[in-house]
């Protein structure tokens, strides 16, 4: 609601009253001006203003929180892929810092860079038209901040009134910190895509489906950071934005239309050379972007060999560990398909400078990394399980649609004949109906649109009547309601009905001093019901 105040920093609700008091023409002499925090605190009338606004402030929060998370699964895949990370580049480097401190870093960047710069500024993220009033963005503000004390340790140092929403804080920690790890728990980039095919992204068959305002936003923050993302003068990237300018403004809401971009490289320039000088620059070496693609085709591997499946992965020796890395990589480098050769030379190689360089340890049997592949094969499954579970739903989608189809073919059909023989019934004078059939009848098998065509090429039959009325007397009649013919030629202007077969009837509109009509309708009886209908 527009005023929905829940104020709950205790001098501002102390204000509040005193002015309300004010307004009202009452004494404030028990609202001295210029108090303390401590003495707006202990004010009785203020911490009974404070509390129904505290339980209102949870409940909201509560609400939000629930929505954040049963739509965990409509969380872009590039933010969860990038929690992902973030996890386990944590666990690599600090190997004993506890759960909750690394669902404090996921949640510092999912919701402190994400959910609560749309919940304090929602108009920015086209969630709403206009810019929230004063009390509606002061409630935002104190939600983000609620949900953000979820994934910290909050001290109430700086905002002791905050303390009050403690209880929300506690009860929710633990629901967090495990959709915080759900949110984790989404397949590498080998899912979609191989490494070795990335260079495939500079091909021209290439295209994006994105808004206006998505691009003109993403313009305007890869010009905001230039100097992180392109710091050389001659950088491809710096290039281009100085050959666009500076980034348009946003459009409004009902101009913000989406298209499909092509994209293509101007320079041909594989993606991963650019990589390498992002991650130089976000403290990332070449032995992280290793690690991570050599996780990625050992995964590859064991998912495109079957019978590797039987061996351990869950060893219980350090060097059972590392056998078990080289025995993949062995298999694959001696199998039949020249794809897995290249694979399991390659991570065999990657293997031994992974250890050279200390970024893996061989001495406790690859533990980190067996662990990742470990949690990837459990969430990925079985490739070829996957497969077949898929064909037989898709199986059993197609034989439903097959018979719904069936259902609705019968169905069709019967109301063919039913209003076949309502045509008939209508279009025959009375004292001949007792020779005509009752109920539904199939007497032409051929589609409607072949029956409409035959009835419409039929010769008109030589007792057929046509009759010609003037636009006045049916406007009398109650026939034309509206007319747009000019007064003075109205009087020049008639019609012609006629009849020329069973439920078929033409309508002709003629102007005096011409032969042919002006319009020509040929109706048949399921037209003109229809008409009447709508």
């Amino acid at each position: 609601r527009r005023d929905l105040n829940l104020e709950i920093n205790p001098l501002k609700v102390y204000e509040e009253l005193r002015q309300e008091r004010a307004d009202r023409g009452l004494a404030t002499d028990d609202f001295p001006a210029g108090v303390s925090t401590e003495a707006a605190t202990g004010n009785a009338l203020v911490q009974a203003a404070i509390a129904p606004r505290v339980a209102e402030l949870t409940r909201i929060a509560g609400r939000m929180l629930d929505t954040i998370v049963e739509h965990r699964d409509s969380t872009p895949y590039g933010i969860r892929w990038i929690c992902k990370q973030i996890r386990s580049l944590t666990r690599r480097r600090y190997p004993d810092a506890p759960d909750s401190a690394v669902c404090s870093l996921i949640g510092g960047f999912f919701f402190l860079r994400y959910i609560n710069p749309a919940i304090v500024t929602p108009q920015a993220h086209m969630l709403i038209e206009s810019a929230p009033t004063q009390h509606p963005r002061r409630v935002l503000t104190l939600v983000a901040k609620l949900l953000q004390n979820l994934n910290n340790k909050p001290t109430y140092a700086k905002e002791q009134y905050m303390a009050a929403l403690g209880p929300f804080v506690d009860a929710n920690r633990a629901r967090i910190n495990a959709f915080l790890n759900s949110l984790c728990e989404v397949g590498d980039f080998y899912e979609n895509m191989e490494m070795d095919q990335y260079v495939a992204l500079t091909k021209h068959d290439i295209s994006l489906s994105i808004s206006l305002n998505e691009l003109y936003n993403t313009h305007a923050l890869l010009r905001q950071h230039l100097h992180v993302l392109a710091p050389a003068a001659d950088s491809h990237l710096r290039v281009l934005l100085d050959e666009l300018g500076d980034a348009p403004a946003l459009v409004p809401r009902n101009l913000n239309a989406t298209m499909d971009l092509a994209l293509f490289s101007k320079w041909e320039t594989p993606i991963l050379a650019d990589l390498s000088a992002l991650a130089a620059d976000n403290a990332l070496t070449q032995h992280d972007i290793m690690y991570v693609e050599t996780k990625s085709i050992l995964v590859q591997i064991i998912r495109s060999m079957p019978h590797l499946k039987y061996r351990r992965y869950k060893p219980e020796s350090n060097a059972a560990a590392k056998g078990d890395l080289l025995f993949v990589a062995e298999q694959a480098a001696t199998a039949r398909d020249p794809v897995l050769v290249r694979k399991g030379i390659k991570v065999r190689e990657m293997l031994e400078e992974l250890e050279l360089s200390g970024a893996v340890d061989a001495g406790d049997g690859f533990r980190y990394l067996t662990e990742e592949i470990l949690h990837e094969l459990a969430h990925l499954g079985s490739l070829r399980d996957k497969v077949e579970a898929e064909i037989r739903g898709l199986t059993d989608v197609h034989q439903t649609i097959c018979d719904y189809n069936g259902y609705l073919s019968a169905q069709i059909e019967t109301y063919k004949a039913y209003l076949s023989n309502v045509r008939m019934q209508s279009a025959t004078p009375k004292h001949q109906r007792s020779k005509m059939p009752v109920g539904v009848t199939v007497r032409d098998p051929r589609p409607l649109q072949s029956r409409r065509q035959n009835q419409l090429q039929q010769v008109p039959r030589r007792d057929a009547q046509v009759f010609d009325f003037k636009l006045d007397h049916l406007e009398r009649l109650g026939v034309v309601c509206k007319s747009n013919i000019p007064e003075n030629r109205q009087d020049k202007v008639y019609f012609s009905f006629g009849s020329p077969s069973a439920a078929s009837y033409v309508v002709k509109l003629f102007y005096k001093g011409r032969e042919k009509p002006v319009v020509n309708m040929d109706l048949l009886l399921e037209d003109l019901l229809e008409r009447k209908h709508n």
